[in-house]
């Protein structure tokens, strides 16, 4: 039987703090930078306490490669750090050497209703046109898992895409279930930080699908690991339509393409959709690609410089995401003792 609460209870205030992952799950791209790494150091800036994850428990949800997921890990940590993630500011690691997420995820297993579960789109899309039987189940829990990866650490803020948003509304449904199920006010009740014209970055083959590193056409992407010249050639091959831009934003509402490749010129340059628009207001493409090409070599080559300094030294990332699971722990592993505690579960000095 659920006990009821007591008393009526005045949430308290959580420190501010905000946690994000990616997936090592393949190279990185232009999207990943542009909606998660670019804002991250952004929020690391505003001095809010930031902790950033490489999710490698998640990655096995699907099969993958034992070494290839180790050199996935290291080249996702080394994008973090070029792109200016400062790893004595925030909190970098992966995921799977702090055990409080499996942990947690289990009780959050307990927590997560079925009906929930089986609302969740990405299950769906990642099964469509498969045997959904024969998926795993760690990618059908998924979304219990990474409600853990957040409230482990008491986050209040979540930077995600359009596309997370549905696991974060169950992660604030799961936080708020254990709560009243346990007459407590213990997990915060975590908000999304959606931002920014670029959140999220569609491919460059076509204008209605996700910038991703799984498609299997690497035309479709830019990835951090590519030279000059590949990033100059996938914009000049990029998929557009024959009219020149508009002067407005809302005329670009049912040209894909074209907005996708407005969007990321803003993101690149800090410049609103608007400014970018009266800059190139009537100019045809083969004007306008040159100069979205000039400007993602200038931003994404320094980072690219950087990851391949540092991935020539794999030992040193393993220390800096051992340092930073370190620190993870320490700030987890009480947070996890009290959930155990408020469960009823004995542990060894919890007298």
């Amino acid at each position: 039987m659920t006990p009821a609460p007591s008393a009526v209870q005045t949430p308290k205030p959580f420190k501010p703090r905000i946690f994000s992952g990616i997936q090592p799950s393949g190279g990185l791209t232009l999207g990943n930078y542009l909606g998660a790494l670019k804002r991250f150091v952004e929020k690391q800036d505003e001095g809010i306490e930031t902790i950033y994850c490489l999710v490698d428990m998640h990655a096995i949800t699907v099969w993958q490669d034992p070494e290839k997921l180790r050199q996935q890990t290291r080249e996702g940590a080394a994008a973090f750090i070029a792109a200016g993630i400062d790893p004595a500011r925030s909190i970098l690691f992966n995921q799977s050497q702090v055990s409080a997420h499996a942990e947690l995820g289990w009780i959050f297993n307990c927590v997560a209703r079925l009906g929930w579960m089986n609302r969740m789109t990405q299950f769906k899309d990642k099964t469509a046109g498969k045997n959904a039987e024969a998926a795993s189940l760690g990618l059908y829990a998924y979304p219990s898992l990474m409600a853990a990866d957040i409230l482990t650490y008491h986050a209040t803020m979540v930077p995600v895409g359009d596309d997370q948003k549905q696991h974060l509304e169950l992660c604030r449904d799961i936080a708020i279930k254990f709560n009243n199920d346990y007459g407590v006010d213990f997990f915060p009740v975590v908000e999304p930080l959606i931002e920014g014209a670029a959140t999220r970055v569609m491919s460059l083959r076509d204008g209605t699908k996700k910038m991703s590193k799984s498609d299997p056409s690497d035309q479709s992407r830019i990835n951090l690991t590519d030279s000059a010249d590949q990033i100059a050639a996938k914009i000049r091959k990029a998929k557009t339509d024959p009219e020149p831009l508009p002067d407005t934003a809302e005329a670009l509402k049912d040209r894909p393409e074209a907005k996708n490749l407005v969007n990321i010129y803003s993101a690149l340059s800090g410049q609103t959709v608007a400014a970018v628009l009266v800059e190139f207001a009537g100019a045809q493409f083969g004007t306008f690609k040159p100069r979205l090409a000039d400007l993602a070599v200038a931003k994404l080559g320094p980072i690219t410089d950087a990851m391949n300094r540092l991935m020539t030294d794999p030992a040193e990332i393993d220390r800096t995401l051992g340092k930073g699971a370190a620190r993870a722990e320490a700030l987890a592993r009480p947070i996890l003792n009290k959930t155990k505690d408020i469960v009823g579960m004995i542990r060894s000095g919890s007298e």
